[in-house]
């Protein structure tokens, strides 16, 4: 028989019934009278944002959903009550063989989202999940536990995504991802877009920029609506961080590119965090607590793969030598304050969380999952340097201490995964950019956006003339990253999409990379 799980953000059921005036000690509400109490008959398909799992371990992982029948109307068209959402996992995509069915309660405090924490399953396999609730079932997913940490792994194969600018063009990238045989999906940023920008846009927003938590929710939902990404969700695990589009372009720790009031701004941050969290299978511990949540954490794929997703905006400096009367990025030249020793991207606390996480790290490959672009990319033609300053060009001293923290503590094989620029880049990483003897400590991949429109070609080709380390820039194409691991070497594809305003586009591979294990830095095969 399948056991009963009770997920960790679950409440029991005399904490249920108490929410909804019935007492725990009274007679028992049959599973009909609660549907008629708590969800009458909708205005729609409850499920209608699809279904997601994340964060996989060795035993368990997230598994998500939100009661949405309709998603852009405040409350998504819920009751503002409790809701019992009853959930199964099982061996096999037809649940002949249900190894759990339990209850959760989406709570409107939440948006009626759902974040089951499942633990207890075997390491390193398949499993299929559905939700039910008020009479509807919803879409299978198909998720993966990891390998157990001691294991010896041969193969891990993942997606890089990010930058998916909804009105830009359609999410096909998302669509071939289900063609790859992946493992899990990593996307490093800009999951929504706050503002409207571009031209030739092939659909539309809901609504102008968002503000306020509601504002936030329907843009997310917005975004799920989306049946390739969705898809890509019910096909495999995800894991992610956010960049500056989940909440405002730009933005640095508590500066938002206009400048706001503090207070004004951090409460703007706290409603984007909640919705964020709403509709990402997220675990418990990243529950954000007014404008703070933490989603900066580790991973571990066996003794194969380390995997560090790290959060470049939350805690940063601001960005030095800004437009007067602005905060946020800009191209700048000359800037004194560029080289502030003191400056960090990732907050000093998180800096040496991820400094005591690779010294510790007994995997082949330890992976930095993170934003923006980290190699230095001079803009300027010539003599002088042009850097924009929302990047790791903004803030050198940082990239200079983890990067000589890789020299000089040498985990094995560091590779950075980054997103941000809308283009492809392949690069070296090095502490001294400025010096032919500075020694090559890892590799950088950059990935494409999914759908987002690309700065001018110049640039990047006058950036990689001017900077020896980028081996690799492009941003012709939309498209994605295909990563595969193995104990011997790392290859990686760029997967380019013919033409993103065409829903029925076709994907190549415009180039493939491989680092081979002991020896940092990309090589074109």
């Amino acid at each position: 028989m399948p056991r009963r799980l009770r997920p960790m953000n679950a409440i029991t059921r005399r904490e249920f019934l108490g929410a909804v005036g019935v007492s725990a000690l009274g007679v028992a509400m049959s599973p009909t009278l609660v549907r008629a109490a708590l969800f009458p008959r909708s205005r729609g398909y409850p499920f209608s944002l699809g279904v997601a799992s994340g964060y996989p371990s060795a035993s368990g992982m997230v598994l998500w959903t939100r009661l949405a029948p309709e998603p852009l109307a405040p409350g998504g068209g819920v009751e503002p009550k409790v809701v019992p959402v009853r959930y199964e996992i099982a061996r096999d995509e037809r649940f002949r063989d249900v190894v759990v069915e339990d209850t959760a309660y989406a709570t409107p405090e939440w948006a009626h989202s759902v974040h089951v924490e499942a633990r207890g399953l075997e390491a390193d396999r398949w499993y299929w999940y559905r939700f039910h609730t008020d009479g509807a079932t919803s879409a299978v997913g198909r998720t993966r536990t990891a390998p157990a940490v001691d294991a010896n792994v041969e193969r891990l194969r993942f997606a890089v995504a990010s930058c998916q600018q909804f009105e830009q063009g359609w999410y096909s990238a998302y669509r071939h991802m289900l063609d790859d045989s992946l493992d899990l999906v990593v996307h490093v940023g800009d999951y929504i877009y706050e503002v409207s920008w571009g031209k030739n846009h092939v659909r539309q927003h809901e609504a102008g920029e968002p503000i306020t938590l509601d504002d936030y929710r329907a843009r997310f939902a917005r975004y799920r609506s989306d049946p390739d990404l969705q898809a890509a969700h019910a096909h495999c695990p995800w894991v992610s961080v956010w960049d500056d589009h989940e909440l405002e372009n730009d933005h640095a720790n508590d500066r938002s590119e206009n400048d706001d009031d503090k207070d004004w701004f951090l409460a703007r941050r706290a409603a984007a965090y909640k919705a964020y969290y709403e509709h990402m299978p997220m675990p418990r511990s990243m529950v954000p607590f007014g404008a703070a949540m933490p989603i900066h954490t580790r991973l571990a794929y066996g003794q194969l793969a380390s995997i560090n997703l790290l959060d470049d905006r939350q805690y940063r400096s601001y960005q030095p030598c800004p437009r007067p009367g602005r905060g946020g990025g800009a191209f700048i030249e000359d800037c004194k304050a560029r080289l502030d020793p003191s400056a960090t991207m990732l907050g000093m606390k998180q800096e040496r969380w991820l400094e005591a996480g690779l010294d510790a790290s007994t995997s082949r490959w330890n992976l930095l999952a993170q934003q923006t672009l980290m190699a230095q990319a001079d803009a300027l033609a010539g003599p002088g340097e042009r850097f924009y300053s929302d990047g790791w060009d903004g803030y050198p001293a940082a990239r200079k201490r983890l990067l000589a923290f890789l020299g000089t503590r040498k985990p094995a094989n560091p590779i950075v995964l980054s997103g941000d620029v809308h283009s492809f880049w392949v690069n070296d990483l090095k502490p001294d950019f400025a010096s032919d003897k500075s020694p090559i400590v890892a590799s950088e991949f950059v990935g494409t956006s999914i759908s987002s429109h690309p700065p001018p070609e110049e640039r990047i080709q006058t950036a990689k003339s001017e900077n020896p380390s980028i081996h690799f820039a492009n941003g012709a194409h939309r498209g994605y990253l295909r990563i595969e691991l193995s104990p011997e070497r790392l290859t990686a594809n760029l997967r380019a999409l013919d033409d993103a305003t065409d829903p029925k586009t076709a994907c190549n591979t415009l180039a493939t990379f491989v680092v081979e294990d002991g020896k940092p830095g990309p090589t074109r095969a």
